[in-house]
C-alpha cells in the first residue's frame, strides 16, 4: 500500500483530492471507489460526485464540530456518509482503491489505531493521501495564530502570546469576542482537539504500514499552474527554492 502525504494546511485540497481521484481512472473506464476518511461537512464528496466519481465518506462528529447537521440536511447520513463509531469504518475489509483525509490526522490521538482500520478497508495494492499539518508548520490552521501549536499543551504563557496577536489583528473565527475570551476559548479547543506531531514521528507512525511518498513539492506547483501562475510554478521547481515554498504555502 502506498502513502502520499503533504505535511501542510491547505485551503485548496479539495481540487486535488479529485484530480487523484480521476487520474486512477483506469483505460477500460474502470473507476475508483473512493472514502474521504474524516469528510467533515462533505465538501471533497460533493466535488467528487460532481466529477463523476464513487466517493463516500466516514466521520465520527466529534464533539468539537457541528458538521452532523450539514450532513443531515444533504441526506447522506447513514447511505453517502457513515459514522465511525469506537474506531470502526463502517465497511468490509478491503474495499476502498483510494482513501482521501484532508485535514484529520492532527486530530487523531491514536495514530496506529486508525492506521490499522484504513489499512483494513483499502485494497492492498489501494493509495492513503493525507493532507494534513505537522508540528513544524508556522501558522497554526485552525486559528491562524504563528507558533502557537509549539507551545505545551496547558501553558500559560502562550495565553498572553495568543492575546497579544489576536489584538494586532491576527486570528480567525473571532466574531463579538474580546481577545481574552477568544484566546481562552481556541486553546481549550486547541488542548482538546488537535496533537501535533513532527515529521519524524509522522514517519515512524506510517511507515509501520504503508510506503511513505511526499507531494508538497508537486502540490505548489498544482495549485499554482491551476490559477494560472505558470511562471511562477517554474520558479518554484527550482531545487534550492522547493523548501522555502513548502513553508511558504502552508
Amino acid at each position: 500500500m502506498r502513502l502520499i502525504v503533504w505535511l501542510g494546511v491547505e485551503r485548496y485540497a479539495h481540487k486535488l483530492s479529485v484530480s487523484v481521484s480521476k487520474a486512477m481512472i483506469r483505460t477500460d473506464g474502470y473507476t475508483p471507489v473512493v472514502l474521504d476518511y474524516g469528510c467533515g461537512s462533505g465538501g471533497i464528496i460533493g466535488e467528487g460526485r460532481k466529477a463523476g466519481l464513487t466517493i463516500y465518506g466516514a466521520e465520527t462528529f466529534y464533539g468539537g464540530s457541528n458538521i452532523r447537521a450539514e450532513i443531515e440536511r444533504q441526506g447522506w447520513l447513514g447511505t453517502v456518509v457513515r459514522e465511525i463509531k469506537n474506531g470502526i469504518v463502517p465497511s468490509e475489509n478491503n474495499f476502498f482503491d483510494l482513501i482521501i483525509s484532508n485535514q484529520v490526522f492532527e486530530h487523531i490521538e491514536d495514530l496506529d489505531a486508525v492506521l490499522r482500520e484504513i489499512q483494513r478497508v483499502l485494497k492492498p495494492n489501494g493509495k492513503l493521501l493525507c493532507l494534513f499539518p505537522s508540528k513544524e508548520c508556522i501558522r497554526e490552521g485552525h486559528c491562524g495564530i504563528p507558533f502557537i501549536h509549539w507551545f505545551p499543551k496547558g501553558s500559560h504563557f502562550r495565553f498572553y502570546y495568543m492575546v497579544a496577536l489576536r489584538t494586532l489583528g491576527l486570528g480567525h473565527h473571532k466574531g463579538k469576542k474580546s481577545a481574552s475570551q477568544w484566546a481562552n476559548d481556541f486553546l481549550q479547543w486547541l488542548d482538546a482537539y488537535t496533537y501535533y506531531r513532527d515529521k519524524n514521528a509522522v514517519l515512524s507512525g506510517f511507515r509501520t504500514r504503508f510506503t511513505v511518498s511526499f507531494l508538497e513539492h508537486e502540490y505548489i506547483t498544482f495549485r499554482l499552474d491551476k490559477y494560472g501562475r505558470a511562471f511562477s510554478s517554474r520558479i518554484f521547481q527550482l531545487h534550492f527554492v522547493q523548501w522555502f515554498g513548502s513553508k511558504l504555502f502552508r
